[in-house]
């Protein structure tokens, strides 16, 4: 299958990371190469590094960036591992770094990775095919607690209980091993009426595992504060989230990388040393337009960050 994901708010990116001939950018979440074709045409003499750790979104990405590879590194990782990866390429600081956190349709729509609920796969649910934990671990390893856990957390599921007491009772007779047959069981859990409203009902399932499986969250709640790291004065760090955990986390780490003294207010003096590292360009995220939406209802959730550093 073609790998195809139509990048979100290209242009708000492209501004966003106030881009210079010279600089050097990094791709976090470099997918299909949508917003780094973007990035790449902006550049002179600058460097562009892509950073992905599905390598099927590589190889689609040294294609669509084939023009401009002379100013291109491309790099099998998590952008969690960013120190790293810069240290390989012999480059301490950079002058912009952008992170689209959604699923690419590619990763949706194929078949094999199953991360799709209309279509039956395997569990799998892995952005990096060389991990050996998948959705099938968590689906009939974890425990009736765990599933509810994370269901209630990271899916914001209000029938999280009684979902994962059906997982759970199902896998008792033998495990279970494909997407379908976890949206049948989910269908079980959930009352006909409550289905017949709103999303799918596997919708919320699916994103908890999802993130479960791919350490999402935690990766994300780790890497901002690198990432600032890295940042040249003046540096752009610009984060697309799809979904409310993830923009609460940005929101959060954004609010504490701002603070300069985070000492009780009556201390005297200030004695915890903390200092402001960023400014907050976007005091609330910017949204999709009406007419993006329409175009790409994909990007309907969509919210965009931005800080920069001191």
């Amino acid at each position: 299958m073609e790998f195809h994901h139509v990048s979100v708010m290209p242009d708000e990116v492209i501004e966003g990371l106030n881009i210079k001939k010279d600089g050097i950018y990094v791709d976090g979440t470099l997918g299909g190469a949508g917003h780094s074709i973007e990035i790449a045409k902006k550049l002179d003499t600058g460097r562009l590094i892509g950073i992905d750790q599905d390598e099927n979104a590589l190889q689609k990405s040294k294609q669509v960036l084939e023009a401009y590879l002379d100013n291109v590194s491309l790099v099998k990782s998590n952008y969690s591992n960013i120190k790293d990866v810069l240290h390989s390429l012999n480059i301490e600081k950079v002058d912009g770094i952008l992170l689209d956190l959604g699923v690419s349709s590619y990763q949706l729509d194929e078949g094999e990775r199953g991360f799709s609920y209309n279509k039956d796969a395997p569990l799998d649910m892995r952005m990096d095919q060389e991990s050996e934990f998948s959705a099938w671990e968590v689906v009939n390893q974890y425990s009736k607690e765990e599933l509810t856990r994370i269901l209630y957390e990271y899916g914001e599921e209000s029938w999280a209980k009684r979902i994962a007491e059906f997982i759970v009772t199902e896998r008792e007779t033998k495990p279970i091993e494909t997407t379908m047959e976890l949206v049948t069981t989910i269908k079980k859990a959930i009352p006909k009426k409550v289905r017949m409203e709103g999303h799918h009902p596997a919708k919320k399932t699916f994103q908890a595992i999802r993130i479960e499986v791919n350490r999402e969250l935690d990766v994300l709640k780790d890497s901002i504060q690198e990432m600032v790291e890295v940042l040249k004065p003046g540096g752009r760090l610009v984060i697309i989230t799809f979904h409310s955990l993830e923009d609460r986390i940005v929101k959060e780490q954004f609010k504490w990388l701002y603070k300069d003294c985070i000492c009780p207010p009556e201390f005297p003096q200030c004695i915890c040393d903390k200092k402001r590292e960023i400014e907050i360009i976007t005091r609330k995220p910017m949204l999709p337009t009406k007419a993006e939406i329409e175009e790409n209802p994909r990007s309907r959730s969509a919210k965009l960050r931005i800080a920069e550093k001191r």
